[in-house]
Formats: structure tokens, sequence, C-alpha cells
């Protein structure tokens, strides 16, 4: 829990007391629904939280802001995303049910009433939103086809809309088609850990 008040210190006492009660909800679920490997539970905070909230440090939604996350697994980056803007709805998918009911779970457990979570494929999905946000679900132009229907043409962030992709590695390649827009950003400058060292956030407007 201290790795997120390092980087993320001006953090009310209720988001503290949310983001400390995330470990240990997982760490029961974990125990039921294998949704997050034993080696990253070590890290939890860091390789899961933290890094859902490399996010925020390229843009701070406004209030009314609208978010879908993409093949969000356990939670992630929404939950921890959804704590730290308690003003912004969170729509989290996956095609996967037991994952969902996890998020559900944890969402009902926190009482996160800016979340709502669903099982259903990215591709069937008829909502707007500003933007849409994942953890490298797939190769990017795989995923566009998937989301760029959802992306609402009305701005109201500093930050164009359209995806924000958390991924590692090397991102030339994929990236190449949309080279001219897009904006990758080493978490490195953000956050010190090894862990970070090849991970990115990746902005392109749509």
């Amino acid at each position: 829990m201290e790795i997120i008040l390092k980087y993320f210190p001006n953090l009310n006492d209720h988001q503290k007391q949310l983001f400390s009660q995330l470990e240990p909800l997982y760490l029961d679920w974990n125990a039921k629904i294998n949704v997050i490997s034993r080696k990253d539970m070590e890290a939890f905070y860091e390789r899961h939280v933290l890094h859902s909230l490399g996010i925020a440090k390229l843009t701070k939604f406004v209030p009314g802001t609208k978010v879908l996350d993409v093949g969000t697994g356990g939670g992630f980056p929404g939950i921890p995303l959804a704590i730290l803007f308690p003003e912004v709805s969170f729509h989290l998918v996956d095609s996967i049910g037991k994952k969902i009911k996890v998020v559900q779970n944890v969402a009902d457990e926190l009482k996160l009433r800016n979340v709502s979570a669903e099982q259903i494929r990215a591709e069937q999905l008829t909502d707007k939103y500003d933007f849409v946000v994942s953890r490298a679900v797939t190769r990017l132009p795989e995923f566009i086809p998937w989301v760029q229907k959802n992306i609402s043409k009305k701005q109201k962030n500093a930050l164009p809309n359209g995806i924000l992709y958390l991924k590692g590695g090397d991102l030339a390649e994929e990236t190449k088609p949309y080279r001219k827009r897009v904006f990758i950003q080493d978490l490195s400058e953000y956050f010190e850990e090894e862990f970070f060292e090849t991970k990115k956030v990746l902005h392109l407007p749509l």
C-alpha cells in the first residue's frame, strides 16, 4: 500500500481506506477463483494497482467522463481508476463470467457506485464512451476495430477521446499504422521500480 501513497500522496482518507481493502479482497477471491497469478499477488499493489494508475499520470479525467474497460480480467485498470476518480463512470467488461463475478463483488464490497460490470464481448457493445482503457488484451490492430464505434465525438477532457492502453515491450511494429497519431509514454518516467522499465501507456485518439 505504501507504494500507492509514494506516487499518489494526495489521496483522501476514504480513498486510502478503499485502496487498503483491495489486497485482502483479492486474496480471498483468488483462493476461490484464480484471477491473479500467485507470483503477481506477492507484488499486488505494484503490478496491478499502481500499473493501472499509470493512466492517471498521463491524464486526469474530468467529472462526468465515461470510461470503458475492455477485457478487465479481475478489474484492472478499472477498479483502481474508479477509486481515484469517484466522479467518473466506469463500465468494466469481460467475456469470462467468473472474472466479472469477482469484479462485481469487489465493487459491491467497496461500495463503488461509479462502477458497472458486465459479461459481454466488446464487439457487442453499443454505448458511447470518452475513453476505452485496457491492459494488453491483444495487439492494437486487432483491438481498435472492436472499440472504435464506442468512442464519443463529444469532448470533455483536455486529452482527445480515444484509447488508453497499458502495454509492455517494443510497440514499434504494432503502432506503425498509427504512428502519426499515437502517443507513447514510458511509465518508467513516473515510477522508479524495475517492473516499470518496459511498461508504457499509449494514447490513440479516435
